[in-house]
């Protein structure tokens, strides 16, 4: 089966000692993006051609620009900058609708609307969404036909709250009858479980800035405040 092909990198981060394993795995995706696109592929006519089209979302411009390769960064840019402005030309020439209140009302939102997809648009998103959607499918896989996988799952930290409800939603596609039941009921526990558990944290961090527990042990509240952001956003803000 195809889902073979991503056991690996669905085994490996579950067996990484994080607050989510699809988003260890998302961190490998997006590393492994960006170095793709900043690498020889830019050169390559169907890669410029997809940049061009979907440019890059706030938090993935920001990690090019950090790459080295600035040069391939600047001719991917100007690619897409072309490209805005060959399409923007194209559009804002049509001829203005009339405002007859008689004749049928024309789609005068043709440009918004391009530029709300623009905005809405990412290459590597995209890229990260497509392989991800894999990964799932695996996760499925492996739950329905690896025991061992089943036990790894159980014994993981559980998910941040985007990737919970994915595997929430996603059960009903890939599981029947009694092994969903099972499945979700693990999910939940999970997912339950362990916002519990670094809620304890964040709590001990929050007291420990009280001066009657300045001389209590940290525990496991240290890094509480980016594990709880983990949960609840799907980001790690020291990575």
């Amino acid at each position: 089966m195809k889902e073979k092909l991503y056991t690996i990198p669905v085994n490996e981060g579950f067996e990484k000692d994080c607050e989510c394993p699809v988003c260890s795995m998302v961190i490998t995706l997006e590393n492994n993006a960006i170095d793709f696109t900043m690498g020889p592929s830019y050169m390559e006519d169907d890669v410029r051609e997809a940049t061009s089209r979907l440019g890059f979302c706030e938090k993935h411009i920001h990690k090019l620009y950090k790459h080295q390769n600035r040069l391939g960064l600047a001719l991917i840019l100007m690619s897409h900058v072309d490209k805005i402005i060959k399409d923007t030309k194209k559009l804002s020439s049509s001829k203005i609708p009339s405002s007859s209140f008689f004749k049928k009302k024309t789609d005068s939102s043709e440009l918004a609307s391009y530029y709300d997809k623009l905005d809405g648009s990412c290459y590597i998103c995209e890229n990260i969404n497509n392989t991800l959607e894999r990964y799932v499918a695996t996760i499925f896989h492996l739950y329905h036909n690896e025991e061992s996988f089943r036990n790894k799952f159980k014994a993981s930290k559980g998910f941040c709250t985007e990737h919970y409800k994915i595997l929430y939603d996603a059960s009903s596609k890939y599981l029947r009858g009694s092994e969903q039941a099972q499945f979700l009921e693990t999910l939940n526990k999970l997912y339950l479980d362990n916002m519990e558990r670094v809620r304890e944290d964040l709590s001990w961090f929050i007291d420990k800035f009280d001066y009657r527990y300045a001389d209590e042990p940290w525990k496991n509240s240290k890094d509480a405040l980016p594990r709880t952001i983990e949960k609840i956003n799907s980001i790690n803000p020291i990575d």
